[in-house]
């Protein structure tokens, strides 16, 4: 069976978001992509007092400096579309206060007619964390399971009533209700975000960063989820951040998912493992336009499906 492509929608600052999110998302639907996605990304600061992902002297991508809101935009593409799912891939939980996100979702459900796919993370950047004023960094990790409370309660039956640290919900009813259970997929970068995921989540969101490592990190999620009576399958969606056009300094190593458009599809060859059903194209940021990236997400999609994949 073929896997299953996802396809990044235009948040960046080179994008008109009104014209640009309904024209790609139509056409990603229209080529045969079987999701749209966004990310969240709420700051740029300069300087930057953190490298990127927390790494010491990793500079921020120049496309960060204007990020859409994530849930507008998908809002454009469900408006836009008909078929194609929904997916964040991911929102930063802990910014969010926990009921007002879970009401969010659960509406934008609603509206798509059952498309959402909740991915959801801790991020790592203490300058987003500051400006969102909900919690402290440190306690990202009690956030997050906070958070899947709230939504579970938020989304099930009526009447709801929930008390954590954050939130504090009196018998009530609160609606509407998600179309479906909406699925929540979750990164698993350490051992205890790993057993969150085994223990409360639908799927695992990875980035691709090698097929290797890729092969290890499922492996061992498998191991986990079996050593914890884990019964029901883990759903995957591979997150691929590609750069169209890059060459590697000369001597050097290609990186995985970097040059032409054959090249971005033998890699996801590459990384079609046993398991894996979905991978994620973030292919913006190696387009000037909309319409760039029009055509380059119908070339990797056209090759992919070539080749089998």
């Amino acid at each position: 069976m073929a896997i299953r492509l996802g396809l990044g929608l235009p948040q960046m600052k080179q994008y008109d978001l009104g014209r640009d999110v309904p024209a790609v998302a139509r056409t990603a639907e229209e080529i045969g992509f079987e999701s749209l996605w966004v990310f969240e990304r709420v700051l740029f600061p300069e300087p930057a007092t953190q490298g990127l992902y927390g790494v010491p002297g990793l500079p921020w991508p120049d496309g960060y400096r204007a990020v859409a809101d994530p849930l507008v935009t998908l809002t454009l593409a469900a408006a836009a579309t008909g078929r194609a799912r929904l997916g964040t891939s991911v929102l930063v939980g802990p910014l969010h206060i926990p009921f007002q996100l879970a009401r969010s979702l659960a509406s934008l459900d609603v509206a798509s007619g059952g498309r959402v796919v909740a991915g959801i993370g801790t991020g790592w950047s203490h300058d987003e964390y500051a400006a969102a004023g909900v919690a402290p960094f440190e306690k990202r990790g009690k956030v997050l399971d906070e958070l899947l409370d709230v939504c579970a309660a938020v989304w099930g039956p009526d009447p709801v009533a929930y008390q954590g640290e954050l939130t504090t919900v009196a018998p009530a009813v609160v609606g509407p209700k998600p179309a479906r259970p909406i699925p929540v997929y979750l990164p698993a970068s350490s051992p205890k975000s790993a057993r969150r995921l085994v223990d409360r989540a639908d799927g695992w969101l990875p980035a691709a960063q090698g097929a290797a490592q890729l092969a290890e990190q499922w492996a061992r999620l498998q191991d986990l989820a079996a050593g914890r009576g884990r019964t029901r399958p883990i759903e995957v969606c591979v997150r691929v951040n590609a750069q169209h056009r890059v060459k590697p300094f000369e001597g050097a190593e290609r990186p995985p998912f970097t040059g032409s458009a054959a090249q971005i599809v033998d890699d996801l060859a590459a990384h079609a493992l046993d398991g894996i059903g979905e991978f994620l194209l973030d292919l913006q940021s190696s387009a000037r336009d909309a319409e760039e990236l029009k055509d380059l997400a119908a070339e990797v999609y056209g090759l992919a499906r070539a080749a089998g994949l």
